[in-house]
């Protein structure tokens, strides 16, 4: 109860300081209370992964091989060596999901699946845009595989825990080597790390014997084995600490991943059928009628629009490609957000809903073919390169992204945030195992074949994945072609075999079968300095 107020009668002063003093006191403890709540309900605890049971043995060891062996292999190069350094770190991530009891779902393998053919594709091609899309959708399978999660934040998100689990991992692998130092578990690994130095011990002497003995084995354990200076240790060293690290945080993200699918996206209000639809029915109406110009040039001929325009071949396809690439992409984005704001009523509205998107889905592929057919006359006109046979790709991807929209619009979209990785890991794989370089060269020497039309500059800046198609010039300008793979080739001759890709290893081959055989100076007069693709 309140005592009196102060300006009235029977006011006690003490009292009254007294009882504000514990109303601010009541007022502060509330506030704490709130904010403590707050935080205990804050997206961030919600996501955080449970406390991970005590790391195991097997899973200490698993980093500790996948620490060594990235410092051993990666040191030289990727190629082969890659997945080799990748799979002890896979051992690490199983062996600590099965000591949590976490058992794997068929989603979860079909990632673990895609991740190591993704992580194969630097041991077949040598040039580095595919494989470097390979590793990093390799990167987001993995995340994916471990983090079991399904739900769009969780697919855009997951790759973001290894940071955290790269963290925590190492102090859960302190701690666990912490609980082994003593007693019955110091025991065990004493014993270990004897019979480890002991078989160290046999192999470095009958091994040395055995290779002086015999210079076929000797050569033999020259090419299995690295070749590792003093001087290269602390670059080593770094490699080993940053593959343990990466095991860990694989392993940590295993034992207790990250609660991704807790995050849920904010509900936006629905509108109402006017005013949602409208627009979409303008640009319904807009897209159907560039469609139709589109088809009328199809049957109509591009003679006919070419006269017209002022325009050459080549600049009426290069003219019309990026912008309808760009308008595939906003399609998409308008898509998201039109889902966002979509009456949600009933039925009625549902149909609404498909009748109007799925209409726009149809209509952007009829502008994908349009682009695709756009690219296709301009490499005609000017050949293949490297960016425009990504930017195809790219645009196909879309295509399939749509047709996964209109699929999820009739079946339901459960599944559409794993469709669309899928889709994405799949075309990255098929990506790289085609060969982008090799497809880019055998296209261009059959066009120089057909039309006497060869840019010799842009072939000899490519991969050692383009050499069996450069092989079939005809010489002064097989040479000329192959001449910046054989200068990479020599300069990477040391290479071990760990370090060394089916591409390259194809490439020395036809070198050495078929040399060089055109000077620097006939190269120069053939336009192989001087690059003329447009």
């Amino acid at each position: 109860m309140a005592p009196i107020a102060p300006g009235f009668a029977g006011h006690d002063p003490a009292a009254w300081h007294f009882w504000q003093m514990e109303q601010l006191r009541l007022r502060q403890q509330q506030a704490r209370e709130e904010a403590a709540a707050r935080a205990a309900n804050s997206m961030w605890r919600r996501i955080r992964p449970a406390e991970a049971a005590p790391i195991h043995t097997a899973t200490l060891v698993a980093v500790l091989a996948a620490g060594l062996t990235t410092a051993v292999v990666l040191g030289d190069g990727m190629g082969p060596g890659l997945l080799l350094a990748v799979l002890p770190a896979m051992v690490a991530a199983y062996a600590a999901a099965r000591a949590a009891g976490r058992k794997a779902r068929p989603w979860s393998l079909l990632w673990a699946a895609g991740c190591v053919a993704l992580l194969a594709v630097p041991a077949l091609r040598d040039s580095a845009w595919p494989s470097t899309l390979a590793i990093l959708g390799a990167v987001l399978l993995a995340a994916l595989t471990l983090h079991g999660t399904r739900s769009w934040p969780g697919v855009l998100l997951a790759p973001l825990g290894f940071l955290d689990s790269a963290v925590t991992g190492v102090g859960w692998a302190w701690a666990g080597l912490r609980s082994r130092g003593g007693g019955a578990g110091r025991e065990r690994w004493l014993s270990v790390v004897k019979a480890a130095l002991v078989a160290a011990a046999l192999l470095l002497v009958f091994g040395g014997l055995f290779a002086s003995a015999d210079a076929a084995f000797a050569d033999l354990l020259g090419g299995l084995l690295p070749d590792v200076s003093v001087g290269e240790g602390p670059f080593r060293f770094l490699l080993f600490l940053l593959g343990a690290v990466l095991a860990l945080a694989a392993a940590r993200t295993a034992a207790a991943p990250h609660r991704w699918d807790r995050v849920k996206p904010r509900q936006w209000k629905a509108r109402s059928r006017v005013e949602w639809s409208l627009p979409l029915i303008v640009l319904n109406l807009l897209f159907a009628g560039f469609n139709a110009v589109q088809l009328a040039v199809l049957f109509g001929g591009y003679d006919k629009v070419l006269e017209s325009t002022g325009l050459t071949y080549a600049e009426y396809a290069r003219q019309g490609f990026w912008q309808l690439l760009w308008a595939t992409v906003f399609v998409l984005a308008v898509i998201a957000l039109a889902l966002r704001w979509a009456p949600r009523g009933g039925a009625g509205d549902r149909r609404l809903v498909r009748s109007v998107l799925g209409t726009l889905c149809l209509l952007t592929l009829v502008v994908v073919a349009s682009a695709v057919r756009r690219m296709d006359l301009y490499v005609d006109a000017y050949g293949l390169t490297r960016l425009r046979l990504s930017v195809v790709t790219m645009e196909l991807w879309l295509g399939l992204v749509i047709v996964l929209l209109m699929a999820a619009g009739v079946a339901g979209g459960r599944w559409l945030a794993r469709a669309v990785v899928a889709g994405a890991a799949a075309t990255v794989l098929a990506f790289g195992l085609a060969s982008p370089d090799g497809i880019i060269a055998e296209y261009n020497v059959t066009r120089y074949q057909q039309d006497n039309k060869l840019d010799l500059a842009y072939l000899r800046d490519l991969s050692s994945d383009a050499a069996p198609y450069l092989d079939r010039l005809p010489e002064p300008r097989r040479s000329c072609a192959l001449m910046g793979i054989e200068a990479d080739l020599r300069h990477a001759s040391d290479a071990p075999w760990y370090a060394t890709s089916l591409g390259e290893h194809r490439a020395r081959r036809i070198l050495r079968e078929r040399p060089l055989t055109a000077t620097v100076a006939e190269c120069r007069r053939l336009g192989a300095f001087a690059s003329r693709v447009e």
